[in-house]
């Protein structure tokens, strides 16, 4: 008798891998796993992987992502957040839940949609990866047309931006190519373990407003 996902236990902070999944296996899988669940999943070429994260994974995860909804509503520009929506493409064979994404320059395609399929819709403008739990896959983002990727890890942010089909990294944000992103996500991080979210949000909002105005 075959192991099912139910039996398997996975703690903050593990993950696994399985090999020769089918799309349709995996299809299955993320209707077993369910919408309220606390792992994130990624499959490409057959191979499923399941990770459960830290609580420092959320926090970074949180706190990148409320900097990245305030640059946005101070510069009045109109976005969807879409969170960790599945992103996924069966005809690449490919799927990753990233820990945050936005569509900006694309926000109005997936406007009222609460699910995503990328063969039709575009990929998010922008998606954040917290590499606390396991490392990114960048195939998985750069195969599905993702244009621009910010991966954290302890070493700090670092920005991937799409350029003829493969990533390469940059010290600036296209998407926000005059604002010190990277130094503004490491500063909110570090601060946040310090200080605490709300603290630190309310710093972030002051940094942000101070250099726009300036």
């Amino acid at each position: 008798m075959p192991v099912t996902l139910e039996q398997i236990i996975l703690n903050p902070g593990q993950n696994i891998r399985f090999k020769n999944v089918s799309w349709r296996q995996f299809e299955l899988l993320l209707e077993e796993l369910g919408e309220n669940r606390a792992s994130r999943i990624s499959y490409g070429d057959g191979w499923l992987e399941i990770m459960v994260p830290l609580p420092e994974h959320e926090k970074n995860k949180e706190i990148i992502g409320e900097l990245v909804r305030i640059i946005l509503y101070d510069l009045n520009i109109d976005f969807e957040p879409m969170g960790s929506t599945t992103l996924k493409n069966e005809r690449m064979m490919q799927a990753v839940e990233p820990d945050a994404c936005f569509y900006i320059q694309n926000y109005r395609q997936v406007v009222g949609k609460d699910k995503l399929d990328l063969a039709i819709d575009p990929p998010p403008d922008l998606a954040i990866e917290i590499d606390i739990t396991s490392r990114t896959q960048l195939d998985n983002y750069q195969r599905l047309g993702v244009p621009e990727l910010w991966r954290y890890s302890r070493q700090g942010l670092r920005i991937y931006i799409l350029q003829d089909g493969e990533y390469v990294e940059s010290k600036n944000s296209f998407i926000f190519p005059d604002l010190p992103v990277v130094d503004w996500c490491d500063r909110a991080v570090k601060q946040c373990k310090i200080e605490g979210y709300s603290r630190t949000i309310r710093d972030v909002k002051v940094w942000i407003r101070e250099f726009l105005q300036n």
